[in-house]
């Protein structure tokens, strides 16, 4: 069997953190009644404002029956709204309400509690060194990411 050095590994040790990072950030959401999906769906449209469900799930990296489906939900309890793009009737544009702003607000609190946990013990030079490094890994994949949604450098 081929080995593989997971140790000298970026993409494991970025993988390893991003998951433990979703995972204490889904215990965070969970007692006030928010999923990690429902999350991504209202920071993507807190950041882009209206954007097709093709584009969404490209961006969450799900299919789209997956992210229909959490969609589905969303629509259901008045977060979201759908509607057809007036340029490609064949778009759905996905949209926020009113109703999300509270449930945004929520997630924000989550998510800041998590950020806190996530670099407690950093200096703030090791906090912007991290943040650099990252950026420079981004960067440097950025050119063989073949998207069919606009690719952005996000920071």
């Amino acid at each position: 069997m081929l080995e593989y050095d997971f140790e000298q590994s970026v993409g494991f040790w970025l993988t390893v953190a991003t998951q433990t990072y979703h995972r204490a950030l889904q215990n965070e959401l969970a007692p006030q009644g928010i999923t990690f999906r429902q999350s991504q769906v209202l920071g993507w449209l807190m950041r882009e404002k209206d954007i097709s469900q093709v584009d969404l799930a490209a961006r969450m990296m799900i299919e789209a029956p997956t992210l229909a489906g959490v969609l589905d939900r969303m629509e259901r309890d008045g977060m979201i709204i759908r509607r057809n793009c007036t340029a490609d009737r064949r778009r759905k544009l996905v949209g926020l309400t009113a109703k999300a702003v509270p449930m945004w607000e929520k997630i924000v609190d989550c998510l800041e509690r998590t950020r806190k946990r996530a670099v407690d013990g950093l200096t703030d030079q090791e906090r912007a060194l991290l943040q650099r490094l990252l950026c420079r890994v981004q960067d440097n994949l950025l050119p063989y990411v073949n998207e069919t949604v606009d690719t952005k450098r996000v920071h």
